[in-house]
């Protein structure tokens, strides 16, 4: 079974596809996140479930 992963020689992977791996950019996941973010994700989710299982027994 052949190997599939691109690593060179230093084991650096990012080079081989063009990506800059000194950027100072980061992606969404490594992002910091405070208190806000996560209440208005709770009231988000309460209105998500509200409308997915409150209208349903509403109607009955």
């Amino acid at each position: 079974m052949a190997d599939d992963t691109n690593q060179t020689a230093d084991g650096d992977t990012g080079a081989d596809v063009g990506h800059d791996l000194e950027a100072e950019r980061t992606t969404a996941p490594m992002s910091d996140y405070g208190m806000r973010e996560v209440g208005i994700g709770l009231v988000v989710a309460l209105l998500g479930l509200a409308v997915a299982f409150g209208i349903p027994l509403l109607t009955v």
